[in-house]
C-alpha cells in the first residue's frame, strides 16, 4: 500500500503540471495567434483528465478487500490505465487532424519568440514528468502510471512538433510542421493501442507476465520436498500478481511437512517477486504403499510396549509403518499433551494429525479428538491380540482386505 501511496503522489504532481501548462500555453497560444499552440493547450487540458484518471485509480486501489471485493480494489487501475490508452489513441487522431489543418492553412504568427519559449518549457517540464512517472510506475509496478509516463513523453513530442512549426514558419518555410505531425500522429495511436491491448489482456485474465510465471517455477521446485508444478497460472490484477498452482510433494509427506513447505513456498516467491499479492496452492502427494497406525503407550519398550487405555493421558504413541500386514518400521515418540490440565486429547490428535497417521488404535476416544482426526484418518479400531506387535499386524490386514 506504502508504494501506491508513492504512485498517488506522482499522479497528483502531474496534475497540477498540467494544469500549469494548459492555462499557460492557452494564454500565449491567444496572444501570439497562434493555431498550434492552442491546440497544444487543448491537449494538455486532456492530460488533466488523464492524470486524475490515474489518481483516483491509485486512490482506489488501495482499499483493502471487503465482503464485496475479497481480492481487492486493485483492478480499478487497470481500468485507469485503459482510459488513459483510449486518451492516448485520441490524442494522435487530433494531433492527425491538426497536422493535415496546418497543411492546407498555414497561420502567421505574432509573438513567435514568446510562443518559442512557451513550448520549450513545456517540453522540459513533460520530458521530466515522462521519465519520473515511468520510473515511480515500474518501481510500483503500476501500468497505469507507466502508461501516463510514456503519455507525457508523447507530449513531448507533440509540443517538439508545435516548436518547429513556429519556429520553421518564422524562418519562412510552411508545411513542414504538418507531415512531421501526421507521422507522429501514426505512431502515437500504434502506442495507444499497444497499451489498450495489454490493458484488456490483464482484465480478461490473460497470462501475459511470462518472466514472473518462470520465476514462480524455478523458486518452487528449488525448495526441499517439492517433486514437481503443474496447472500453474498467473494473472495480474493493477500492480499485483495473483497465483495458483498443483503442488507435488514426495510420497508419505505429513501435513505439518506440507504446511512448512508452503509457508517456505509463499516466503521465497514473494521475496523473488515482490508483485506477488496471493498464492493458491493445491498439495498433492502420490498414493502411499504402506499404512502408519498409531497407539497410545504407557512405556516405552519398542514393540513390547504396552498399550494405554487413556488417549490423552498416555506417556508416549508409537507410530508404525506397515506393508503386505507386516510391520517394516516404527518410531515412538513422547506425547507432550499428558502434562496439561484441559484439551490433553484434542493436542495429542493434532500431533498425530500432523504426523500423517491413518489408522488409530484406542479404546475410547472423545468427541474432541474424534473431531480432528475424523477427516485425517482411515478410522479407529479398538485392540485385539496378543501383543503390541500382533495388534497391529492384525488391523493392518483387515485394511489391506477392503
Amino acid at each position: 500500500m506504502k508504494s501506491l501511496k508513492e504512485g498517488e503522489k506522482v499522479a497528483r504532481y502531474s496534475t497540477y503540471a498540467n494544469i500549469a501548462l494548459a492555462l499557460m500555453k492557452g494564454i500565449v497560444g491567444l496572444l501570439s495567434c497562434s493555431l498550434a499552440l492552442i491546440a497544444d493547450a487543448i491537449h494538455s487540458l486532456v492530460d488533466i483528465f488523464a492524470s486524475v484518471a490515474v489518481y483516483i485509480g491509485l486512490k482506489l486501489s488501495q482499499r483493502k478487500p471487503d465482503e464485496l471485493f475479497p481480492y481487492g480494489y486493485y483492478r480499478i487501475e487497470t481500468f485507469a490505465s485503459l482510459i488513459i490508452s483510449i486518451i492516448i489513441i485520441i490524442t494522435g487522431f487530433e494531433i492527425g487532424m491538426e497536422s493535415f489543418s496546418y497543411i492546407l492553412h498555414p497561420s502567421k504568427i505574432i509573438l513567435p519568440s514568446l510562443a518559442l519559449l512557451v513550448t520549450l518549457i513545456s517540453v522540459f517540464i513533460s520530458y521530466f514528468f515522462a521519465v519520473y512517472k515511468e520510473k515511480i510506475g515500474r518501481k510500483i509496478k503500476s501500468q497505469a502510471l507507466v502508461n501516463d509516463g510514456r503519455h507525457s513523453l508523447l507530449d513531448v513530442l507533440s509540443s517538439m512538433i508545435v516548436f518547429f512549426g513556429i519556429l520553421f514558419e518564422y524562418l519562412g518555410l510552411k508545411g513542414f510542421q504538418g507531415f512531421a505531425g501526421i507521422l507522429i500522429a501514426i505512431l502515437i495511436i500504434y502506442l495507444g493501442l499497444k497499451f489498450a491491448r495489454y490493458d484488456i489482456l490483464v482484465l480478461l485474465d490473460a497470462c501475459i507476465d511470462q518472466k514472473s510465471l518462470q520465476t514462480l517455477e524455478k523458486t518452487v521446485l528449488g525448495v526441499k520436498g517439492v517433486k514437481g508444478i503443474h496447472d500453474v497460472k498467473v494473472r495480474r490484477s493493477g500492480p499485483y500478481l495473483f497465483a495458483e498452482f498443483h503442488l507435488e510433494l514426495e510420497r508419505g509427506t505429513s501435513l505439518k511437512e506440507i504446511e512448512n513447505i508452503i509457508s517456505e513456498i509463499n516466503n521465497k516467491v514473494k521475496e523473488k517477486i515482490p508483485s506477488m499479492d496471493h498464492i493458491i496452492i493445491q498439495p498433492e502427494t502420490p498414493p502411499k504403499d504402506y499404512m502408519l497406525i498409531a497407539a497410545p503407550l504407557k512405556d516405552n519398550k519398542g514393540l513390547d510396549s504396552t498399550i494405554n487405555s487413556h488417549f490423552g493421558k498416555a506417556d508416549y504413541f508409537i507410530i508404525a509403518s506397515v506393508k503386505d500386514d507386516k510391520i517394516q518400521d516404527f518410531k515412538i515418540i513422547e506425547n507432550p499433551a499428558k502434562e496439561l490440565e484441559k484439551k490433553r486429547g484434542i493436542k495429542a490428535a493434532e500431533l498425530l494429525k500432523d504426523e500423517g497417521i491413518d489408522v488409530l488404535i484406542v479404546d475410547h476416544l472423545s468427541e474432541g479428538p474424534s473431531y480432528v482426526l475424523s477427516q485425517h484418518i482411515l478410522g479407529t479400531v479398538k485392540p485385539e491380540g496378543n501383543s503390541l506387535e500382533d495388534i497391529i499386524e492384525r488391523i493392518a490386514s483387515r485394511f489391506y482386505e477392503r
